[in-house]
């Protein structure tokens, strides 16, 4: 007796069904700028009230007078007391001096930036490549692509992305009179700081 190939059990979606779901896509891709993301997607902290030392991998904090131009270091923060905690990834960003022709050999604040190390796409670990002909902060997973001037994807698959996924969330930094760095507390919101993971409005 010969077997029976098993009933097709699929649908084919109707044209004004396949309207529908672009219809709410549509309205989900709408709200997607005021959604409160700080509670959906995982962040170092909840709410940071104080400023806290640039610390480096070294335990010194970080300064102006000494940090090196077209150079970077992966620090901790927030910074707990738990090692276990200080390992999360979401934990992790790119300090950078920016290079000089980008700025870097200023000594004010204005030369460095501090970026989430968690690639937008599918979050590896990028890091910040200081060589002639790179001087980008780079993904070795899919090759991702960001400017170190301002965080954004400019190629590679992060690049593709709609914003604010396609920019990377950043700490603001200040600086005392003896030229030590300082971050200011962040607000992890897509429109200020950004949101680990998620990304960040690119401000005109």
């Amino acid at each position: 007796m010969a077997q029976q190939s098993p009933p097709n059990s699929g649908r084919k979606v109707s044209r004004r069904d396949f309207l529908k779901l672009m219809a709410a896509a549509g309205t989900v891709m709408t709200f997607i700028p005021f959604v409160d993301w700080g509670k959906f997607l995982p962040n170092p902290a909840g709410n940071i009230s104080a400023k806290a030392k640039l610390e480096l991998p070294d335990g010194s904090q970080a300064n102006i007078k000494t940090f090196p131009v077209n150079h970077s270091e992966t620090v901790i923060y927030p910074k707990t007391n738990d090692q276990t905690l200080n390992k999360e990834s979401f934990r992790l960003w790119q300090f950078i001096r920016l290079p000089p022709e980008l700025g870097g050999n200023k000594n004010d604040v204005s030369a460095f930036r501090m970026y989430s190390q968690i690639c937008l796409h599918l979050w590896c670990l990028w890091k910040y490549w200081p060589d002639p002909g790179r001087k980008r902060g780079e993904c070795p997973c899919h090759g991702s692509m960001y400017d170190p001037i301002n965080g954004k994807a400019f190629a590679g698959p992060a690049s593709l992305q709609s914003p604010p996924s396609n920019v990377l969330p950043m700490l603001d930094l200040e600086t005392d009179g003896t030229g030590n760095l300082w971050i200011l507390p962040p607000i992890w919101s897509p429109n200020a700081n950004g949101i680990v993971g998620f990304g960040r409005f690119l401000k005109v």
